[in-house]
Formats: C-alpha cells, structure tokens, sequence
C-alpha cells in the first residue's frame, strides 16, 4: 500500500495535480495537529481533572477548543460518558460525520454500509465483532452524529492508574474507545 501512496504521489506532482509543498502540509497536519492523539489528550485530561471532566460533559466544543482543538468538523461537540451501567457508541447512519479534530480521519469501517446500518439494528452484535462483549444488565446507546453534531466517548478509566499522569493515561486511549467501538488499553497492555 505504502509503494502505491507513493507512486501515486510521484505521478500527481509529475503531472502538476499536487503542489508538493501542499502535500507535505496536509500530510503533517494529520500527522501531528489533528487526530486520535488529540483525542486521547482529551480523556486523558478528564480522567485526571474532576473539574476538567464536569466541564466537558457538560459543553464538550468549549472544554476541547480549551486545549487547541479546533476546526471543521469539531465545532459543536458532546460528550458522552460511559460508566458501568452505561456503554456508549457513536455511528452517522446517513455519511460519515465525524469529529475530526480529536479523532483524525475516519477510518474505513466507519463509513461502510454495514457498519452504519448494523450499528443501529445490532449494536451488540456490532460491538462483539470489535471484541467488546458487554453484560446484559449494561444499557447500550447508539448515538446518530450529524452534521451539526458530533460526539466522543468518554470511555471508563483503566483500574490500576490512579497516579498516573495526563500522558501515561493518554497511551491507553485508543480511537475505537472515544467511538465506543473498543475500550481502553489496560495497563499491563502497555510495552
């Protein structure tokens, strides 16, 4: 896949299609300024800061912007926390809207047909596909982004972190987790 991104970059500057300078930036931005990490940044944060947490569920948009994540596609955002009685995920059954300043680009299951449709029709079903089986006393809600509302999961804190920095948490946020399609890494997952 890497050789035809490659060649496939190479024959649009070539023919004059991409700036390559153009290309550079958009390539660091999505590597740097804009995905999951922002994301995990953002958990990280409210699972160490009670009034940081308070704050994001109750005005997502303002409590992310706060940390300079910001753009389209992030604008008017909510919070959904998942607890143990209480298990969150996120689809767009009409597109693909999704909060792309704190999650990145969508990956490609997200998009697909099947994963829209079942999503809403077999949640749990969807959910043990990804490797995630809930017990049958966890309420499941799936919420329909839009596009003028998006939503990241605020998945349960690992047990066994108490002590830990805004950075170690952030390495055991995964995408799938603020989707509600995964859950945190566990500490002994960590390398």
């Amino acid at each position: 896949m890497d050789l035809r991104v490659r060649a496939l970059e190479s024959l649009l500057v070539e023919k004059g299609y991409v700036d390559p300078k153009a290309l550079d930036l958009l390539i660091e931005t999505y590597e740097t300024k804009v995905g999951p990490h922002n994301g995990a940044r953002v958990i990280a944060k409210a699972w160490a800061d009670p009034p940081y947490r308070r704050w994001l569920l109750q005005d997502a948009s303002a409590a992310i912007a706060s940390l300079g994540y910001i753009g389209r596609q992030g604008e008017c955002m909510v919070a959904l926390e998942n607890t143990a009685r209480v298990h969150n995920v996120v689809v767009c059954t009409l597109c693909s809207c999704y909060p792309w300043p704190v999650l990145g680009l969508p990956p490609v299951w997200y998009k697909s047909a099947p994963y829209r449709s079942r999503a809403v029709i077999d949640p749990r079903g969807v959910l043990r596909e990804f490797g995630v089986t809930l017990p049958d006393e966890v309420e499941l809600r799936v919420w329909d982004s839009t596009a003028e509302i998006r939503y990241l999961v605020l998945p349960i804190r690992p047990i066994g972190t108490d002590g830990w920095s805004e950075e170690q948490l952030a390495t055991l946020v995964t995408r799938d987790s603020m989707i509600g399609t995964g859950v945190p890494k566990q500490p002994a997952q960590l390398p």
